[in-house]
């Protein structure tokens, strides 16, 4: 095992420990957290900001758009039903995990390479498999399992697929405007915040918009 290889499987132990911690916690504990860390993706935001824009007015519109694009993710997250959030951040785990698999393993046609050149058609169908696993498994445990709410568990899966990735996309875009390899620093062999949640704000808002219409 790689010393970069060690350093990335630490760093992710630590960030899947303080998560479950703070998920378990719940309550302001989750709510704080959030908070917390909000504020560090709303300064790895203004780190790329200010590479991307050259005027101060081009400058006042980036980032309100993207403090209100972080403001709404961690919102969402911390009025999501305990259950529903728990659900969907294993979820786009799932979808990250089965994005990177099937694109290593089978690889095939790029779904936007001038963005993100690792993102494959493939890997999306990983993805949304992941998701499905999760979805239709959190209903087994619940004992909520029928025809109707695999086929229900199924769309919802494709549909955080593609939100995710499309997070994902957003902020490839970005990096490469502000001409970076990651958004920032902070995680030991992981880059930034921003390179981690950025699949879970896009589906966390999406969650949100899903649960405030009463369709789950």
């Amino acid at each position: 095992m790689t010393s970069e290889l060690r350093l990335r499987l630490i760093s992710a132990c630590a960030m899947i420990f303080a998560v479950a911690l703070v998920l378990w916690a719940g309550g302001w504990v989750f709510t704080f957290f959030v908070g917390i860390i909000g504020v560090l993706l709303a300064a790895e935001y203004w780190g790329m900001a200010r590479r991307i824009t050259r005027s101060p007015s081009e400058r006042i519109l980036w980032v309100i758009c993207g403090i209100a694009y972080i403001a709404l993710a961690c919102l969402a997250l911390v009025t999501l039903p305990p259950m529903t959030r728990v659900i969907l951040i294993i979820a786009v785990i799932a979808v990250d995990s089965g994005a990177y698999f099937a694109g290593r393993a089978i690889g095939g046609p790029k779904i936007a390479p001038a963005i993100s050149p690792s993102k494959t058609w493939a890997g999306l169908g990983g993805g949304i498999v992941g998701a499905a696993v999760v979805l239709i498994g959190s209903l087994v445990l619940q004992s909520m399992l029928s025809a109707w709410s695999a086929a229900c568990a199924a769309l919802l899966a494709i549909i955080l697929a593609v939100v995710a990735q499309a997070g994902d996309f957003l902020e490839s875009w970005l990096k490469r405007k502000a001409g970076l390899k990651d958004s920032g620093t902070l995680i030991p062999g992981h880059g930034g915040l921003l390179d981690r949640v950025d699949g879970l704000m896009a589906g966390a808002i999406a969650a949100g918009i899903v649960h405030g219409a009463g369709w789950i």
